[in-house]
């Protein structure tokens, strides 16, 4: 998607060694903390999009940093649309902000599809946009995916959601932040 690739050595097999087999730098262990955007482990995952880029993408990504948000809301038909499986528990993703940048790590701690009328109060709370009500939290959805961006990128100028329609419910929790 945007994502840039990172730069990666180009003399050092994925195990940090020369062709030769000599290691030249020790490669960071997995419990190690990432130590910013530019860490290997970081360039290496997935990106993970919020809405479109600008303020309604500032605002998630700052709830995120912040810790108010552990959980998010999508179209399991953008998903089939763009031919991407959806996330697992224990997968990690970085965040990008509204430029691109990765900053932030977060990992998936739950998954489940839904319908849109059984979406709960908890799930909407837990987006940190400081819904007070499911009601609240569905107007808000609905006037999103209804919107020109959402069906430009779903190629479906009238697409619509119902009750019926299949949700992907996600909690995740921030690993860290990359700023």
């Amino acid at each position: 998607m945007n994502e840039q690739p990172g730069n990666q050595p180009t003399d050092r097999s994925p195990t940090g060694q020369s062709p030769t087999g000599h290691s030249h730098t020790e490669q960071p262990r997995a419990d190690q903390p990432y130590t910013g955007p530019g860490d290997p482990r970081v360039a290496a995952l997935p990106p993970e999009e919020f809405a479109f880029p600008g303020p309604l993408r500032d605002q998630l990504v700052a709830a995120i940093l912040s810790g108010t948000k552990t959980s998010t809301t999508g179209l399991v038909a953008a998903y089939e649309h763009e031919d991407e499986p959806l996330p697992r528990v224990g997968e990690r993703a970085a965040v990008l902000d509204s430029d691109g940048r990765r900053i932030a790590v977060i990992e998936t701690t739950d998954v489940r599809v839904a319908p849109l009328a059984e979406v709960d109060l908890q799930h909407a709370l837990d987006e940190g946009e400081g819904y007070g009500s499911v009601a609240e939290w569905r107007a808000a959805h609905e006037n999103f995916w209804h919107g020109p961006q959402s069906r430009a990128a779903l190629d479906d100028p009238d697409f619509t959601v119902d009750d019926a329609t299949p949700l992907l419910l996600q909690r995740f929790r921030l690993v860290a932040d990359l700023r």
